[in-house]
């Protein structure tokens, strides 16, 4: 659903979330893969585009040279209210349709879900 929301703005779900997760003050991109769940190869070929198509700019830390930081440009800033605003719209769909205690429930049975992800270990598979 992200995705096709996105492709109505020429992006993608995986761009929406990396410009939502970029901060004013810029962020170094060691931090950025972790934040978001994105392997660093993935990572930096997404951000080679996005530099390409002018969202983004890579800065040197001032204070420490070996970290580079992200910063949104003027286009990337439109770009993550577009995001924003496409988040914000599924999300008011979702909490005008489903009643909240089934939303609190739901939160409940996914976080056990992904305890359960995390700590799996594939030698311990049910028969």
């Amino acid at each position: 659903m992200y995705n096709l929301e996105a492709a109505k703005y020429g992006t993608t779900m995986s761009l929406g979330y990396i410009l939502l997760n970029i901060d004013k003050e810029g962020t170094p991109s060691t931090q950025l893969g972790p934040k978001i769940g994105i392997e660093k190869s993935s990572l930096s070929r997404t951000l080679r585009l996005m530099e390409e198509e002018g969202l983004i700019y890579r800065k040197t830390d001032k204070v420490d040279r070996r970290i580079t930081r992200i910063f949104l440009t003027r286009y990337g800033l439109e770009k993550r209210k577009d995001a924003r605003s496409a988040v914000l719209t599924f999300n008011n769909r979702v909490l005008d349709a489903i009643p909240p205690e089934k939303l609190e429930t739901f939160k409940e049975v996914i976080e056990q879900i992904t305890d359960i992800a995390i700590s799996f270990e594939p030698s311990k598979r049910v028969q």
